[in-house]
């Protein structure tokens, strides 16, 4: 069943939180161990808040438009007395004081929280390898990556573990995952889902936002946990205009542009092949599609892995064995702080630190980190002059399929172009989420991107659903 329809079921009364969620903690018990999406299963926590929603609404109490609905966290949301590990060793044993402004609006919207997923360590990586817990594997095939940062989540509703799950996504993190386990997944308006409570990367890219098995489910998600938080100083005052009302709108009428730039990025030809299919289902349905150009989307990877980084090296200067977290006895102070972070960080996160430090260093601030953000800039002008004739845009989520486990682990720049058609979003601050599209010449997924300007995510769930809705059915490799 869909969250919709559990959710549906459970306010009229019809079904229980208790059934639904017992179901789906089996599930997780039955599976997880061969998939190991979740870092942390909450059960008798979940089993508790379902006893306290079956007890409200039969009161006559409505919990919420979410009610019942088991829903699993990307494991750098903090959680109240509950871990948050970001898949790092050097967080073990932090349990937050507090809950993220996105767990509590879940909450109120009667959602039960059954546990805390897998990711690459401090959201960092694009397979979900970087893992201090280990790896999570894909339910389409486990022999292959999920995809990453957020591939414990992907994989939870890839493998019906949850119906519902938020990621974080600051260069492709929601929707690469989404794609490679045939998911959907969005990202939204940078500002528009609160960030406090997000333990951060990189703080001008990082956005919170839904996975879900279908766009209806994804879009209800979204209403519920975005809006307005005075906690988080970018949340946007007039936060996003519901999405889930323009579902059936359809895309007459609207002008879809496809990115020449990404056409031009190095996808394989099936990916390619399922964006020439994506294309064709929206003009059969009464869109304008025509291609346009982006110039500057081109140097996004590189201005990317030179402000990310930078911002992740100050970020995660806080971990320092001192305050909370993995501390390692030393001599003396420094000496603690050295050895604590050598044994606390993996070698990808580390790979980041010294990466950005180098680049906001004397003498190399301005012809690193300051052309990066120059480079913005111009990604930013070169969006919003392509949405003066467009209402969307479309490209690949992805440049393949999923990858086998260990392909790209000893080539870091192979492993970055992962997120070659995703981070431009990122850098621009715009909305942008994936729909699965059929499946490429090995039988696994592919997803479909589709762009929108600043706070047009009605547009985007518009051009969302009509691609689900017009999408191949095709059979996924088991």
């Amino acid at each position: 069943m869909t969250a919709i329809e559990l959710a549906t079921g459970v306010r009229a009364g019809t079904n229980q939180a208790s059934v639904v969620v017992d179901d789906h903690l089996r599930r997780i018990a039955e599976g997880d161990g061969d998939i190991h999406a979740f870092n942390l299963v909450i059960a008798e926590r979940a089993r508790s808040r379902a006893e306290a929603i079956d007890a409200a609404v039969g009161r006559g109490e409505d919990p919420g438009p979410l009610s019942g609905v088991p829903i699993a966290l990307k494991d750098n949301l903090c959680t109240r007395g509950t871990p948050t590990t970001c898949s790092s060793r050097i967080l073990d044993g932090w349990c937050p004081p507090y809950d993220a402004t996105v767990v509590t609006r879940l909450e109120q919207a009667g959602a039960v929280v059954v546990g805390k997923t897998n990711l690459d360590e401090f959201a960092m990586g694009s397979s979900t390898e970087n893992s201090a817990f280990g790896p999570t594997r894909n339910p389409r095939d486990p022999s292959r990556v999920p995809g990453g940062s957020s591939g414990g989540s992907a994989a939870a509703v890839a493998a019906g573990f949850v119906p519902l799950a938020l990621g974080s996504d600051t260069g492709g993190s929601i929707r690469q995952p989404a794609a490679l386990c045939g998911v959907v997944g969005a990202k939204p308006t940078y500002g528009g889902v609160s960030r406090h409570g997000l333990v951060a990367f990189a703080s001008s890219l990082d956005q919170i936002g839904p996975f879900a098995a279908n766009v209806a489910d994804a879009a209800l998600l979204l209403d519920v946990i975005a809006g307005h938080d005075p906690l988080d100083s970018t949340s946007w005052p007039e936060g996003i205009p519901s999405v889930s009302d323009t579902l059936g709108d359809g895309v007459s009428g609207l002008t879809i542009g496809v990115v020449r730039e990404f056409l031009e990025g190095g996808a394989d030809s099936d990916v390619l092949a399922r964006l020439d299919g994506a294309v064709a289902a929206l003009r059969s349905q009464g869109a304008d599609v025509r291609e346009v150009s982006i110039p500057s989307v081109i140097y996004g990877l590189s201005a990317y892995y030179l402000i990310a980084p930078a911002e992740a090296s100050s970020n995660l200067a806080r971990y320092d064995g001192v305050r909370y977290g993995l501390r390692v006895d030393a001599p003396d102070i420094g000496s603690m702080y050295g050895a604590t972070r050598a044994e606390g960080f993996g070698a990808e996160v580390k790979r980041r630190i010294m990466l950005g430090t180098y680049a906001l260093s004397a003498g190399y601030y301005d012809a690193y980190y300051g052309q990066a953000q120059r480079v913005r800039t111009l990604i930013i002008r070169d969006f919003a002059r392509a949405y003066e004739e467009v209402d969307a845009l479309l490209a690949p989520t992805a440049p393949t399929t999923a990858f086998a486990f260990g392909a790209k682990t000893n080539n870091p720049l192979a492993m970055y172009l992962s997120d070659v058609f995703t981070i431009p979003s990122n850098l621009a601050g715009h909305p942008a989420m994936s729909v699965p599209f059929g499946v490429g010449d090995d039988g696994l997924p592919v997803g479909v991107q589709v762009l929108a300007p600043a706070l047009g995510e009605r547009v985007m769930f518009r051009v969302a659903a009509a691609l689900e809705a017009a999408a191949p059915a095709a059979q996924v490799a088991a």
